[in-house]
Parts: C-alpha cells; sequence; structure tokens
C-alpha cells in the first residue's frame, strides 16, 4: 500500500499572518480545510495506521542569505516571522523541516527523512502555490516520488498566480481536493492514480 508525507509549506506568520513581511491574505482561506485535513491524518494516526504522515516545511533564512537579494528579508531563523502560524502548529511527534530556499527538498534532510519512512508519494499544500508549493513539488518528482497537489489547500497573492501554478502542477501532479484526497482513502483507494497529463491536455 502506498505511504504519503502531506507537506505543510510555510504557513508561518510571515506569509499567513495580516502582519507578516510577505503577506499573503489568501493563505487565510485555506486554514480550516488544512485543519480538517491535519484532523483526519492524527485521528488516523492515533488509530495505528501509520501510512499518511504530517511533515511542517519551515522557511528558516540565516540573517544575510541570498534569497535576500531578490525578495524582502522575511522568515529569518529565530524570529516570529519565521514561527508556525497558531491555526496550524506541528504536534511534537510530528516532523519539520527548515528550509533555506524554495523547494522543501534543496539542501535539506527531508528526502532521506521520507526515504527511511519508505513514503512513495509526496503531498503538497501550504503557500505559495506558484512559488515555493510548486518547487516542492517539481523536485519531489526529481526524487522519483508519486506527487499529489491538494487544490483548495494551497494558495498564493493572488488568484491568478493560484490558478497558474495549479496548471503547471497538474502537469505532472495529481491535482484533487482534500475531500476527494480523503475519500480516496477511506474507500482503500490509491488517491495518485490518474496523476500527471499522459495526453498532454493542458492549456
Amino acid at each position: 500500500m502506498a505511504k504519503h508525507a502531506i507537506l505543510v509549506i510555510d504557513m508561518l506568520n510571515d506569509f499567513a499572518d495580516p502582519n507578516g513581511v510577505l503577506y499573503c491574505p489568501n493563505s487565510r482561506k485555506i486554514i480550516p480545510t488544512m485543519q480538517k485535513l491535519f484532523n483526519w491524518v492524527r485521528e488516523r494516526n492515533k488509530n495505528g495506521n501509520d501510512d499518511i504522515q504530517l511533515i511542517f516545511i519551515q522557511e528558516a533564512h540565516r540573517k544575510n542569505d541570498a534569497d535576500f537579494k531578490v525578495r524582502p528579508v522575511h522568515a529569518v531563523k529565530g524570529t516570529w516571522g519565521s514561527d508556525f502560524i497558531d491555526e496550524l502548529r506541528p504536534l511534537e511527534n510530528e516532523y519539520i523541516v527548515q528550509k533555506r530556499r524554495h523547494s522543501a527538498f534543496a539542501h535539506t534532510d527531508l528526502d532521506l527523512y521520507c526515504r527511511e519512512e519508505k513514503i512513495d508519494t509526496i503531498v503538497v499544500t501550504g503557500t505559495w502555490t506558484n512559488v515555493c508549493v510548486r518547487s516542492s513539488a517539481s523536485d519531489a518528482l526529481y526524487y522519483a516520488y508519486k506527487v499529489i497537489t491538494l487544490s483548495d489547500a494551497v494558495q498564493s497573492k493572488t488568484e491568478e498566480m493560484h490558478q497558474s501554478g495549479l496548471r503547471d502542477l497538474s502537469i505532472f501532479t495529481k491535482v484533487m481536493t482534500v475531500d476527494e484526497y480523503m475519500e480516496a482513502w477511506d474507500k482503500g483507494l490509491d488517491p495518485w492514480e490518474g496523476g500527471g497529463d499522459k495526453e498532454n491536455k493542458v492549456e
């Protein structure tokens, strides 16, 4: 049976709190949906199912990070901006991966951790759809994971950016809603089946 890692990407104060440096108002829209997903996963885990894990991705830059040559200073390690929003905090036993680049896989131990845990499918959620979510999904494919995008659990600064990101992600991931994802698991199906764009239908 498949084993999934749900990446919770950058749901941090600097992105999802109104006082954040790179505040993305649309990130607030997905919080209830993500809470619903978290509760479902945690309930499965509590009942002895270890086939889905929540992995929290935390942007944590050094003070003079190269990223700040092209973007405002944000999410510096150890600051309020780099901390998780209160609504979506990890539990003590849930894994946290700190990153300094857009992709959750870039110069982190995420791939090593997933291979140790025998995870074969990466599920992306969080912010921004067209930047860190897309980059993480791309690298997941490079590392030969199956990839799923939960369309109502990702967001971006504008709806146009969000839709553009989803269009790109549809080429190489399975794009589905949180409800569709949970329903597939509850029916004993592999949610990833039918993923990607084998017939080049993307427009």
